[in-house]
């Protein structure tokens, strides 16, 4: 079987997937309580859609949370993490999903350069760094935290039940991590490209541009096919 082939047996999986969370719909809009404990979410962004294995919306990242051994984090908590508050603010060194979109919003020209955008570590290190106090920092990033709320708050989601127990190991990690290298268009047959007026053109990571996905990590990898009867089996219930 060929990637094109895999591709659409993904999109057909990722069908019922859809139905059973009862569709798709925008992040801003769920109530995050009705998500499970424990999963992989799939992201799909306004405008862009597939345009080789078949028809339909384009998953542009894959994720899921705490996969080390004792790990507390829940699906739903991560996905508050990428959505911010309901103030719109939010904080983009805990999601590099916040992150990549606000450096890409800054690099189309969209939002005004801040030079502490990006910067690692915890806020009060970054704003060390800068020689500014914690409160000086955090207004001086409002505005791209609430255009990074606004922009991910737009995109549609879906998520897979995967209920096992946090581990480098675990079928979540192992459909994350597949589902990123069968998607990724790195070093691949581009198949399902992003559309010219995509965001991610922006982006200053490399793996983003080139695998298509809001992913940075497993864009580069081969995938194994058992990800696809693992999450059909999981998307049954």
């Amino acid at each position: 079987m060929s990637r094109f082939d895999d591709l659409e047996y993904f999109y057909s999986i990722m069908g019922g997937v859809i139905r059973q969370c009862g569709g798709l719909r925008s992040l801003s809009s769920i109530d995050l309580a009705a998500a499970p404990h424990r999963g992989v979410y799939f992201f799909f962004e306004p405008g862009e859609n597939r345009r080789d294995s078949d028809i339909g919306p384009r998953v542009v990242r894959v994720g899921t949370h705490g996969l080390k051994i004792g790990s507390r984090s829940t699906l739903r908590g991560r996905l508050g993490q990428h959505r911010g508050m309901r103030s719109g603010g939010g904080n983009h060194r805990g999601s590099i999903f916040r992150l990549l979109i606000g450096q890409a919003l800054i690099s189309s020209g969209a939002l005004p350069i801040c030079r502490s955008w990006g910067l690692k570590a915890d806020a009060s290190t970054a704003a060390a760094a800068l020689g500014l106090s914690k409160q000086d920092l955090a207004a001086s990033e409002l505005a791209i935290e609430q255009a990074v709320s606004r922009y991910i708050g737009s995109m549609q989601v879906a998520w897979l039940e995967v209920g096992d127990e946090p581990s480098p190991q675990s079928d979540r990690g192992f459909i994350e991590r597949n589902a990123i290298a069968l998607l990724s268009n790195l070093d691949k047959k581009p198949l399902d490209v992003p559309m010219p007026t995509w965001l991610g053109q922006y982006s200053n990571r490399l793996r983003v541009r080139e695998s298509g996905l809001w992913n940075q990590n497993h864009v580069e990898e081969k995938y194994d096919r058992a990800v696809l009867e693992k999450i059909e089996r999981y998307a049954r219930g």
